[in-house]
């Protein structure tokens, strides 16, 4: 069998039947084939938009199945702790069996449950395959981490920033297609539409992915007793989880409120408009590998600080949209959208680049810290969120993204934050 070259010790080996990857393909800024990183990029991004398609297309799920907006406010919240849940509990088994199996059979799960999220004719039915999908999408986090193992240690945060571009402009871009698709066919077609491309990336996978050697052979409770041990040994790692997850209360207190705030008064817009301002976001998400570059050149930790800040400052411009007449509020939240997305994902990068340095035989689990910590964090704004907006306004939910970038910013920015290993 012909093989990728890697750095770690544990080397990746293509499947039997696999093409060989001739040398011109190869993408001489990575030292990796360049439709390898295309496959993991695009299987991380559509893996984990299927997080995100609901969100949109909340305001006409509801009335069709007979759900109240309180209720299906926990679609989204569901969805976020299956993901949390999944990733503290599937996640660091990327450390111990291949990768390529893994991947391969969360896509086949992935696929099944977003094809029974399109089926649901009530409340009861949806919440559970939500769960089902956050679950199985931490295919994500399996894709990563393999991303990672396969890149050259002098290219690492580049390729990794690479592989989060697919990953963040499906969490970006999923927001568009499925408002679009949700106003104009229906969003039962826009889970069958998930449930297909899904379908496909497992196939190309299975024949193009290369295996992954374990790197430990730890039981499964030992396995899973370990992510405490890595927690409390290294500062990087608890510094790196709680500043994403303060940052990621934001994120998600003001995506999975958008489309309820922007259907009701003054604006009364539809899923496809609500679902469009995710343009806005995605192209801060084209910043990621220059994020990584930088990341590799002046050091992660630096990232964060800019990350964080461009963030907070983003958030609190929002504060000052009742100023405004409502087309203008439109404005300013599109352009917040751009610059706090683009501080989240630069920060997430970076928090990477730190995270897999720290243990090359235990990235899966390190990365599955991280990732708990993060989408806890997305559940947590999910829930708080909604919360805010029926009791006090969408006000409250930005003095909420606001306060919470700015602790993420004095995480990174404490005295002792370089001093953290």
């Amino acid at each position: 069998m012909s093989s990728i070259r890697v750095t770690d010790a544990n080397a990746a080996t293509h499947p039997a039947g696999a093409p060989a990857v001739p040398a011109a393909e190869t993408g001489a800024a990575t030292g990796l084939p360049a439709r390898l990183v295309l496959l993991l990029a695009a299987g991380a991004g559509l893996a984990v938009a299927s997080l995100y398609y609901s969100q949109p297309m909340l305001g006409v799920l509801g009335p069709d199945i007979g759900a109240s907006d309180r209720a299906v406010g926990l679609v989204p919240t569901l969805t976020q702790l299956g993901y949390a849940l999944g990733i503290l509990l599937l996640a660091p088994l990327g450390d111990r069996y291949d990768r390529r199996r893994i991947i391969l059979a969360k896509a086949a799960v992935l696929s099944a449950a977003l094809l029974a999220s399109g089926a649901a004719s009530g409340i009861g039915l949806l919440l559970a395959t939500s769960l089902a999908i956050g679950l199985a999408a931490t295919m994500a986090q399996d894709i990563v981490p393999a991303a990672a193992t396969l890149a050259p240690e002098s290219h690492r945060g580049k390729v990794v920033g690479t592989v989060m571009t697919g990953l963040l402009l499906g969490i970006l871009l999923s927001r568009v297609l499925s408002g679009f698709v949700a106003e104009h066919f229906g969003w039962r077609i826009m889970f069958v539409i998930a449930a297909a491309s899904i379908a496909l990336i497992g196939a190309v996978a299975w024949r193009a992915l290369p295996r992954f050697k374990p790197t430990t052979h730890l039981a499964y409770s030992a396995l899973l007793g370990s992510l405490a041990s890595l927690w409390r040994k290294h500062g990087a790692l608890r510094r790196a989880t709680l500043a994403q997850g303060l940052l990621s209360i934001g994120f998600s207190a003001f995506w999975s409120t958008l489309a309820v705030m922007l259907h009701g008064a003054p604006f009364h817009l539809g899923s496809a408009a609500a679902g469009a301002f995710g343009l806005a976001g995605a192209a801060g998400a084209l910043a990621a590998p220059l994020a990584g570059r930088l990341a590799d050149r002046k050091g992660p930790e630096l990232v964060t600080r800019l990350g964080a800040a461009l963030a907070a400052v983003s958030f609190a411009g929002m504060l000052f949209s009742p100023l405004l007449a409502p087309h203008a509020r439109l404005w300013l939240i599109a352009a917040s959208a751009l610059g706090f997305d683009l501080g989240v994902q630069v920060s997430l990068v970076a928090h990477q680049t730190i995270v897999y340095g720290i243990e090359p035989g235990a990235r899966s689990r390190l990365n599955a810290v991280l990732f708990v910590g993060m989408f806890v964090g997305m559940a947590a704004g999910a829930a708080l969120g909604s919360l805010m907006l029926a009791r006090w306004g969408w006000m409250a939910v930005t003095a909420l993204s606001t306060a919470t970038a700015i602790g993420a910013l004095l995480v990174r920015a404490w005295p002792g934050a370089r001093l953290a290993k």
